[in-house]
């Protein structure tokens, strides 16, 4: 075997074989898959009748040339016969994944004259009378925008508009799925942030809110403030806001778990950019006065030459002792690591210099600044943005939730208070009885999640006074 990385769900195949029917041949065929690190997932039921069966088998695999190096396995046996064999991330994803569905019959004529012409036309002077009416009578009381340039797609960089289309789409599935909340991916040819920004504000009487996604910062930053001020509806960059509160969840809980008080926190945010701001502003805004935030450069403090406008803003409220150096340098002593970064930037002898019982939050994707198992046994509570391992901190826990409670509300905006109230009602999703070290946030299948979340953001909208309804 070839590979390193253990086999995962986003690398599965699914091969069509016949196998003879004899003794052995079954055994021979996942024996070979075996050697070969495969991890057979499902083979379809069957009862061993005739000479021969044919059998669907799906197999989990490591990455792209490791599929190859199992289906030559596979293919190299005498009694089996491989027809053909599929991945299965690139079949789900085939024809896209989300599609517009008729919400009311068109079967005769007076149905027609009603759902266009010319019934319709009442609809429309209704709605010019009162724009208002917009929110009642169409789509758009129900519809987010997904806009992306795909200049920060994952962690694949700028990878252009198109490529970053089934991010957008597999948002929007989410949406729906989550929080019935109907998202339209928009992904748009721009070459500026001001062209990104313009376009926006033109599509945005379709829509009752926007969900930006995957715009590199520091533009992001830009884009985001700027259609917050010129638009009257929720404007919420998922890659900030979305791990920011989830990852506040996670950490009330967490302290929790290892018996400190969010107050008394010492937290060092490794990655300033688009989620690492963000983490630090709602972090601030929770009542954590004690963060120093690192890039590559080291930590960030006020007066650190080469600061864009971002990291300048966090050089300011951050970092009360001015602390200066490396990463190494600054964790020593701090109760939270934050990671936003890169793979494996904190060493176990970083992790060993922290105080006890060290919260470690790493969650840079797919892999994290240090691995779960390289600290089993010195950490108090661990967190990665991974699905195989516990307390992974996913975005899906907050917009699904947070949109629909701003569509509830008919809100305007999505406020700070909107946001701390979404991380308050994910923390308490999970019960004093089943909060631990390996459980700080709730599962990503929890739909209680969306509809809690959804509830304490339309009440903080109401308090916050940008609730229309």
């Amino acid at each position: 075997m070839m590979t390193s990385s253990p086999p995962a769900t986003q690398y599965s195949i699914s091969v069509r074989v016949t196998l003879e029917n004899k003794p052995g041949v079954l055994g021979a065929l996942a024996t070979a898959i075996g050697e070969a690190g495969g991890s057979i997932f499902a083979i379809d039921g069957f009862v061993a009748k005739g000479p021969e069966l044919e059998r669907e088998i799906v197999i989990n695999c490591s990455d792209v040339p490791h599929q190859s190096e199992v289906i030559a396995a596979i293919d190299a046996l005498d009694t089996v016969t491989l027809h053909d064999w599929y991945d299965r991330t690139f079949r789900m994803h085939e024809g896209g994944k989300i599609e517009v569905l008729p919400l009311c019959p068109v079967g005769d004529r007076d149905d027609l004259s009603m759902a266009y012409t010319p019934g319709v036309a009442r609809v429309c002077n209704a709605i010019a009378a009162d724009q208002a009416k917009a929110d009642d009578y169409t789509i758009r009381k129900n519809t987010v925008a997904i806009v992306s340039d795909g200049t920060a797609v994952l962690g694949l960089g700028d990878i252009g508009p198109k490529a970053a289309l089934p991010v957008m789409e597999g948002k929007a599935l989410l949406f729906k799925e989550f929080a019935g909340v109907d998202g339209f991916p928009i992904v748009l040819d721009v070459d500026t942030a001001d062209e990104l920004i313009e376009t926006v504000v033109r599509l945005a009487p379709t829509f009752a809110g926007i969900n930006l996604e995957d715009i590199a910062a520091p533009a992001a930053f830009y884009v985001e403030s700027e259609l917050k001020r010129r638009l009257d509806i929720p404007v919420f960059h998922d890659d900030q806001h979305g791990t920011a509160v989830v990852a506040l969840a996670a950490l009330e809980n967490a302290v929790e778990v290892v018996g400190k008080n969010l107050q008394d926190l010492s937290v060092v945010i490794n990655g300033i950019g688009a989620a690492g701001l963000a983490i630090g502003k709602i972090l601030l805004n929770a009542g954590i006065p004690t963060m120093v935030g690192t890039d590559s450069r080291g930590a960030i403090y006020d007066g650190r030459p080469g600061l864009n406008d971002a990291k300048q803003w966090f050089a300011e409220n951050t970092n009360p002792e001015q602390k200066t150096g490396s990463l190494a340098d600054v964790i020593a002593g701090a109760d939270v690591f934050i990671g936003v970064s890169a793979p494996g930037v904190l060493s176990v002898e970083d992790v060993k210099t922290m105080a006890a019982d060290p919260i470690i939050f790493a969650m840079a994707n797919p892999d994290p600044e240090i691995l779960p198992e390289q600290v089993e046994g010195i950490v108090g509570v661990m967190a990665t943005g991974r699905s195989d391992y516990p307390n992974q901190i996913n975005n899906v826990l907050a917009f699904p939730g947070i949109f629909r409670g701003a569509f509830d509300a008919r809100a305007s905006d999505i406020t700070e208070g909107m946001k701390l109230a979404a991380a308050r009602a994910i923390a308490d999703s999970v019960g004093s009885a089943e909060r631990c070290a390996e459980q700080v946030v709730p599962s990503v299948f929890d739909k209680s999640v969306p509809v809690r979340v959804a509830a304490a953001v339309a009440k903080a909208a109401r308090a916050e006074g940008v609730a229309r309804r």
